[in-house]
């Protein structure tokens, strides 16, 4: 069939047929904007910046969340940021030195880099960082994935913006130079063995303390009315920044020898492309220009006038008194014609491999837990500032000790009330190698699923797209981002949760000569939802002796892109699949019967699947538990028990429920896949009782926890 426009045909789609009144910008402005109370709206967006820091990974991802910040300052007329997430795809940190392609950073370097740069930026601009994964596969050795995001607080009233003919053009913050010159077409590029040489000068180059000033004096400009509309030079610059903002007031002009530089000797070109950091544009009545460039200088950041809107349909660039580019508006944004692609998915070939039963899993289950993926990121994590602003309620690590991985974060941007943002992800690319439909499907419902995990509800949740992917020219790799797409939609629509904003990046291959390395598509599905107290939510570590555990979903043989299957080296066939007619009402359910305080803690099953949470949960708590499979609802002909305790089916959580509420857990979840499989203990052990009623597993709580922290204990 034939598609017109992917995203307004499946993710656009879905949140226009949702129609949820609480969602107050969508796909129109730099982030996505959701009510948040009576006064104040959330914004959330999510930027990749994969191809600069595969080339320098400090400057690559520090400009990441520079440029994810400004795009909410550059939302409405200015939001505060009061939230950051980062999401890391890598090749193994260990891969040998001889199988590093030519031309490439190791892996372990750019990772490195990667942490250091999120780092400096963020703590450096005062802005949380209090959620992500990190993710591991060999064929993100040339090209790593770097997701940033950023959560901002904005009035409501504060949301929409105006640009008219004869306002102003002010730039504000950073002087232009000669970094980040073709960032855009670079990032539009496959990389190859020559791209350190060509594009060099295409990672920009940040300065975190210049956009704090910036971010201050920006707010308080909002507040006073000094300026009727904002946003960020990202790609392209000044060319996207003013030509976008042109639109609105139908024409621009600009005078480019106004534009503060940080040497001289730029032509008009690189003035108009250059991506150098820390700027933004604002739309400016004449008569409010001079005290907002009072305002900014009494903050020691330059504001400048640089042209003016026009009416008159043209975007007009002059330099020195000679035009230096003329261009009807109308084609810049219309003129470029439609290319047809053709796009072709066939599911592949693949049977399920024959993997003998294991005996004990004892040794299994520890090998999971040391697995790059799965391990404690608690290097990364203590890096960043995830406790200035004062906002962060559920922390990244929960527990004795700060010992558990939390399932999604949750942060007050008002500490004048008790209402909470959480924010949760979902990701994992091996699924998408049997099929991407459900590798979409699979992250929506996983992000989704931490959502209720720590206690929220899908009353006031909103999601974001971010598709990594290889060359689109490709009719495989352009149908398997339609199979995505549609994935999208359908899950979208079942769980009633609409779509507020997204980011692409496609072209992410590495060539050495006749040999391409793609990346394997990758989703990243970002959850933004609300809680109305921040008190009732919970954290994944166990609670208390004696409490029982109890398994809500069920357990099938689906291994395929599992962890256990990886761990062998192995892929499988049996993709997991979620009933998209079921697993709302599931979470709908299990949301209600945390809200009404009869769930202790929760953690859901996701890579390694039940061994792998319940292990996480007992030694974050520093409570034993013993798990009996048995009573793990599941078909009949599942008989394996390391396809029952590793299996990642999904829409599946552990619940830890006192022993007096267990009764009224079952009535409140009746008529869902629920089993009573543990009991929490003092003893410091980990046991599990297998389908002959004999242990299958056996060991104590710090020789798991150990395992888990091993891969980054001595970075």
């Amino acid at each position: 069939r034939l598609i017109q426009n992917l995203l307004k045909e499946t993710i656009m789609r879905a949140t226009e047929e949702l129609n949820r009144p609480w969602c107050l910008s969508v796909f129109e402005d730099n982030s996505g904007v959701i009510e948040f109370d009576d006064r104040f709206a959330v914004c959330f967006k999510v930027e990749t910046h994969n191809h600069p820091s595969a080339l320098e990974p400090f400057g690559g991802a520090s400009t990441g969340v520079g440029g994810v910040i400004r795009d909410i300052l550059g939302t409405g007329l200015g939001a505060k940021p009061v939230a950051s997430t980062d999401i890391f795809c890598f090749a193994p940190p260990d891969l040998p030195a001889p199988t590093v392609p030519p031309g490439v950073l190791h892996p372990r370097r750019i990772m490195k880099g990667v942490v250091s740069g999120v780092k400096d930026y963020g703590n450096k601009m005062g802005i949380p960082t209090v959620n992500g994964a990190v993710l591991f596969d060999e064929r993100f050795v040339g090209n790593p994935l770097v997701y940033c995001g950023s959560v901002g607080l904005i009035p409501k009233d504060k949301v929409a913006k105006r640009v008219a003919a004869g306002m102003r053009i002010v730039l504000v913050g950073g002087r232009t130079g000669r970094d980040g010159i073709h960032g855009a077409t670079f990032s539009s590029l496959a990389l190859t063995t020559e791209s350190e040489g060509i594009f060099s000068t295409a990672v920009q180059i940040g300065d975190p303390i210049t956009e704090k000033k910036l971010l201050d004096a920006l707010l308080l400009a909002r507040d006073q009315g000094l300026f009727c509309a904002v946003t960020d030079c990202g790609a392209g610059g000044l060319s996207s920044a003013v030509g976008e903002m042109g639109a609105g007031a139908g024409g621009a002009r600009v005078f480019l020898e106004r534009v503060p530089l940080k040497y001289a000797g730029l032509t008009p070109a690189e003035i108009w492309i250059s991506e150098s950091q820390e700027r933004m544009v604002l739309a400016v009545s004449a008569e409010k220009v001079e005290p907002l460039a009072a305002l900014f200088s009494r903050h020691g950041v330059d504001a400048t006038e640089i042209g003016e809107f026009t009416g008159t349909g043209m975007l007009e660039l002059l330099h020195g008194g000679t035009t230096a580019g003329s261009l009807k508006i109308g084609f810049l944004h219309d003129g470029v014609p439609k290319v047809l692609r053709p796009a072709r998915w066939v599911s592949p070939r693949v049977e399920e491999p024959a993997v003998p039963p294991a005996g004990d899993l004892t040794d299994w289950l520890l090998r999971l837990l040391g697995r790059w993926e799965t391990c404690s990121k608690e290097w990364i994590i203590r890096q960043y500032d995830h406790e200035v602003q004062g906002g962060s309620s559920l922390k990244p690590l929960v527990g004795v000790s700060r010992q558990g991985p939390s399932d999604a974060a949750a942060v007050r941007p008002r500490l004048d009330s008790s209402r909470a943002v959480i924010l949760a992800n979902g990701i994992n690319f091996r699924y998408g190698d049997l099929d991407p439909y459900w590798m979409a499907v699979l992250a929506l419902e996983e992000a989704l699923r931490q959502v209720i995990a720590v206690g929220g509800s899908l009353d006031r949740v909103a999601v974001l797209d971010n598709f990594c992917w290889g060359d689109p020219t490709r009719p495989e790799v352009l149908g398997s981002l339609v199979r995505a797409a549609q994935g999208c939609y359908d899950a979208a629509k079942a769980f009633g949760v609409p779509f507020i904003s997204g980011k692409d990046s496609l072209h992410n291959e590495y060539r050495a000569g006749e040999k391409v390395i793609p990346i394997p598509g990758t989703l990243l599905i970002s959850a933004i939802g609300v809680a109305p107290d921040v008190s009732r939510l919970i954290s994944m570590d166990a609670k208390r002796p004696g409490s029982r555990l109890y398994l809500v979903g069920a357990t099938k043989p689906e291994l395929g892109g599992s962890s256990y299957y990886a761990a062998m080296g192995l892929l499988g066939a049996s993709v997991p699949r979620v009933d998209l007619a079921a697993a709302p009402a599931l979470l709908k359910a299990l949301s209600s019967a945390i809200g009404r305080g009869l769930v202790a803690s929760a953690h859901d099953c996701s890579e390694g699947g039940l061994g792998v949470a319940a292990a996480e949960m007992a030694f974050a708590g520093g409570l034993g538990l013993t798990l009996d499979l048995r009573e793990a609802p599941r078909p009949s002909a599942l008989d394996r028990e390391d396809f029952i305790l590793f299996s990642e089916s999904a829409t599946r959580f552990l619940l830890e429920v006192p022993e007096e509420k267990g009764a009224d857990l079952e009535k409140g979840l009746a008529g869902f896949p629920l089993g009573r499989i543990g009991r929490f203990q003092t003893e410091p052990v980990f046991e599990v009782i297998g389908l002959k009623g004999k242990p299958v597993l056996k060991g104590t709580l710090q020789a798991f926890r150990e395992a888990w922290e091993r891969p980054f204990k001595d970075w």
